[in-house]
């Protein structure tokens, strides 16, 4: 089967470009294998990543803290 797409966003030609790039494939396959993919078809199911090894990693940050702070801080002004 052959399909022509038109109107490719620049986002997603560059990211197809490098995908092909990376892998040593041309921009046809890397461009089916891709398709396959977000369809559920791909050679490789796709593997969604657990967050859990970044549980109780927080480090305690005073810069992060004072930023935030300065973003809760309500201006007086406006509210006159």
């Amino acid at each position: 089967m052959q399909y022509t797409l038109r109107n490719i966003p620049t986002a997603v030609d560059l990211a197809l470009r490098a995908l092909a790039r990376r892998d040593g494939k041309s921009l046809n396959e890397a461009a089916i294998e891709a398709l396959a993919r977000a369809l559920g078809y791909g050679a490789e199911p796709i593997r969604f990543r657990s967050l859990e090894e970044l549980t109780g990693t927080w480090q305690p940050d005073d810069e992060f803290d004072a930023a935030l702070a300065e973003q809760h801080r309500i201006d007086e002004f406006p509210w006159r």
